[in-house]
């Protein structure tokens, strides 16, 4: 259905809602996209029937929107989480020890000096965050007493990080909750070292990279819709694509990316390109949104507060 343009009309009587419902109108280019996956997020997130993704890339944990993630997953709005091991690695860095906001344009070879590592224009002291992952997760790993021959999904070690931390953290309450965070590439990261190391003199214990793919399928196989929530691209996003294929597709999809998709990235891609590999059904609900994730998701949290039933 193609509708007229209308101006916005906005005053302080407006609430957040409202805005969404104006923008569908706007013609405002990536604000339709935005009240587009509002609706479809708030729809995904009430519809009990519906197998609840959520993705995200590791370094939004690095900032504020670290406290989202870890409300969303609260409120119980997901079902599974699939991320990256830079998200372990910032929520124990950051439950431990504070990072600092600086700006894009600092001096690398002065923060170098001064020891100090720059995240775009999040500032983490190198006292805040190699030497804290490794002595917790040495320590988490040690205390827990895996006996010998031992086989460990990578569920398994986000549940024992959340079973030690608390309520800050965002793996805390996936453990609470009985929410499975899945990393598919958990060696490219602090905590999948440490992991290693610790192998190295457990050597009866053995990490199965392969259980979380048990776990996934018969999750996904016994499910009559799924839908998803994807924050930024790479093999979060993917692996949640391509886990839903085996369904016949997602039901719902929301995507937000900064990437565009000419030089053919899975980051660029678009939820509509996933349609064309059976990972998103043809009818789906689905939209992707190009914009900044800290930017646009502390505005549709907000809505989704006034949208989403209580569990």
């Amino acid at each position: 259905m193609i509708n007229n343009v209308k101006d916005l009309s906005i005053d302080n009587d407006t609430n957040v809602t409202q805005i969404f419902n104006e923008l569908l109108c706007s013609g405002g280019f990536q604000s339709k996209n935005l009240a587009e996956g509002f609706n479809i997020l708030s729809s995904m997130i009430n519809d009990k029937k519906c197998l609840r993704f959520c993705s995200f890339v590791g370094s939004i944990i690095s900032t504020g929107l670290r406290g989202i993630i870890r409300d969303m997953i609260k409120k119980k709005w997901f079902d599974v989480v699939i991320t990256t091991c830079g998200a372990l690695d910032h929520d124990i860095a950051r439950y431990y020890a504070k990072y600092k906001s600086g700006n894009f344009a600092s001096n690398d070879k002065k923060l170098a000096n001064d020891n100090i590592h720059r995240l775009g224009n999040i500032l983490i002291p190198s006292n805040n965050y190699g030497q804290i992952i490794e002595n917790k997760m040495q320590l988490f790993l040690k205390n827990n007493n895996y006996s010998n021959g031992d086989n460990i999904a990578v569920s398994d070690v986000t549940k024992l990080i959340g079973k030690n931390m608390g309520e800050e953290s965002f793996l805390y309450w996936a453990y609470k909750n009985d929410i499975p965070v899945i990393v598919p590439g958990i060696m490219d990261g602090a905590v999948g070292t440490q992991i290693w190391l610790f192998i190295q003199r457990n050597q009866n214990l053995r990490l199965n990279i392969t259980s979380d793919s048990d776990l996934l399928s018969s999750m996904v196989f016994k499910a009559k819709k799924s839908g998803a929530f994807m924050v930024g691209g790479g093999i979060s996003k993917h692996h949640t694509l391509w886990w839903n294929q085996y369904k016949g597709g997602l039901d719902y999809a929301v995507y937000i990316t900064t990437s565009e998709e000419f030089d053919g990235s899975s980051s660029g891609a678009t939820i509509s390109e996933a349609i064309s590999w059976g990972k998103v059904k043809q009818d789906a609900k689905q939209t992707t949104i190009h914009a900044e994730a800290t930017t646009v998701l502390p505005f549709l949290y907000r809505g989704l507060l006034d949208k989403v039933k209580s569990n």
